[in-house]
């Protein structure tokens, strides 16, 4: 799809950064960190407001002034935030951006899904491909690092429009690959027949990285979740399920996923998203439920801005909003994380792959506001996610892969205030985004890969026929 990959700027592995805030570790200090081959050596707490004069200021230093690869870069954050790079543990890249030619008049989840349905065998591979590249780079340049998207697999329409998506998706995964890292969940079709499973098991052969679906919305959720784990067991894949994403208190298919994840010896390998069934259900029927979950060892992830905008579509007033009990599964044990969902598609109209912005999202929806709550909001999208990813070469300590984000704030209550759209992204070498808007790439080739996926999406452009 996209031009090879052309001579970027020289590596820059070795760093040595001075006045570093680490909110993950300890706030009352500040640090000195140090970068060698790409990889944390020292985290050590230095003396505050440290001064040392061949450090350069963040504000006046540039990668472009280095030209030897060897050379050590000594920056001085002068006490700004650095985090690990957030991890987005559930989007739907290859929907992203189809808003202009996929409409939701009504704004309900059924009308999303049946339109997106309808349309998908119009999309070429280029255009998926395209969208994926153009979210995923959006969402590392507010620092994100990792992400986990689920793809849809529309088997009603053929197997060719099924498989279209996930070459799509495997080629945009290696080419951002340098990048920003992909995990790819194919969506499988509910109510399947043989012929279905064979196309299914043809998709996994073929390299996604785990197996996804929403089982609550077949007439057999049983069923499904039965092939689904069978099929996870057969190709030694994780499971990642959209789960009672309604406002039904009725339905509780996470409690026969919670079931098959302990027979199948799953525990860890099985993730349930949105569970907005929980948020109608009283105390006594939740809390029981999530503690069952907690017991198999499942994860969660809650997508706050997708649910808020699309539950409670069918409530007269009081209106149902949908956002799962983030506080009471968290306090359970269980690992949960928030992510972006959609990004400007018929799910979910608005976003920008920004996971502090849908931190603060959750903060407003599950009345997390102390100062306590917005430091569990931050491991909610950097190691919690991380987690749920199990991703092990990850965090801000020794032998670790240096991947963080520097933002222009000193606490994270300064962080969730302001919202800075003023970031520092390094990753695997390189510094990606140096503070100025985010299409100032550092790399020529990421710089490219960005002007021509914003090229291919028509974004904003007026929806025909309304």
């Amino acid at each position: 799809m996209m031009i090879g990959m052309v001579a970027a700027l020289a590596s820059l592995e070795n760093l040595e950064l001075l006045n570093v805030r680490l909110p993950m570790e300890d706030e009352a200090c500040l640090f000195q960190v140090s970068v060698r081959n790409g990889k944390w050596t020292r985290i050590q707490i230095q003396e505050a407001n440290a001064v040392q004069p061949d450090f350069t200021s963040l504000e006046h230093w540039s990668p472009g002034a280095t030209t030897d690869p060897s050379a050590i870069c000594q920056i001085d954050l002068e006490g700004k935030l650095l985090l690990p790079g957030f991890v987005d543990s559930h989007m739907h890249l290859d929907k992203s951006f189809s808003l202009t030619t996929v409409g939701n008049v009504t704004g309900t989840l059924e009308e999303a899904v049946r339109n997106y349905s309808a349309a998908s065998p119009g999309f070429s591979k280029f255009e998926i491909q395209s969208r994926m590249m153009r979210s995923s780079l959006q969402a590392l340049s507010f620092g994100t690092t990792h992400i986990r998207t689920h793809l849809d697999f529309n088997m009603r329409a053929s197997r060719e429009v099924a498989l279209r998506t996930i070459e799509a998706a495997l080629e945009a995964r290696q080419l951002l690959a340098p990048y920003v890292k992909l995990q790819l969940f194919p969506m499988l079709p509910y109510n399947m027949n043989s012929a279905d499973v064979e196309v299914v098991e043809e998709a996994l052969r073929m390299g996604v990285d785990g197996i996804g679906g929403a089982p609550h919305l077949s007439q057999t959720p049983k069923e499904d979740i039965d092939r689904i784990f069978g099929l996870a067991e057969k190709y030694n894949l994780p499971i990642d399920l959209h789960s009672d994403e309604t406002d039904n208190p009725l339905m509780r298919t996470v409690e026969h996923i919670a079931l098959r994840t302990r027979e199948y010896g799953y525990a860890g390998r099985v993730t349930v998203d949105h569970l907005c069934a929980l948020a109608s259900m009283t105390d006594e029927d939740a809390l029981p439920l999530i503690e069952r979950m907690a017991e198999s060892g499942l994860k969660a992830v809650s997508l706050p801005a997708v649910n808020l905008y699309l539950q409670g579509r069918h409530d007269s007033f009081p209106v149902r909003r949908g956002v799962t009990r983030l506080k009471q599964i968290w306090d359970a044990g269980m690992k949960i994380a928030v992510a972006s969902d959609n990004i400007h598609d018929p799910f979910h109209p608005f976003g920008r792959g920004d996971l502090v912005q849908i931190a603060l999202i959750g903060s407003y929806a599950a009345h997390m506001g102390s100062s306590a709550d917005l430091r569990t909001l931050l491991r909610m999208i950097t190691d919690v996610p991380a987690a749920v990813l199990d991703l092990e070469d990850y965090g801000v300590r020794p032998g670790v892969s240096a991947s963080f984000v520097i933002l222009d704030c000193e606490s994270p209550e300064e962080l969730f205030t302001l919202l800075p759209d003023r970031r520092w992204v390094y990753n695997q070498g390189k510094w990606l985004r140096m503070a100025a808007s985010k299409a100032s790439w550092q790399d020529t080739a990421l710089s490219k890969y960005w002007e021509q996926a914003s090229e291919m999406v028509s974004f904003l452009k007026p929806l025909e026929g309304g």
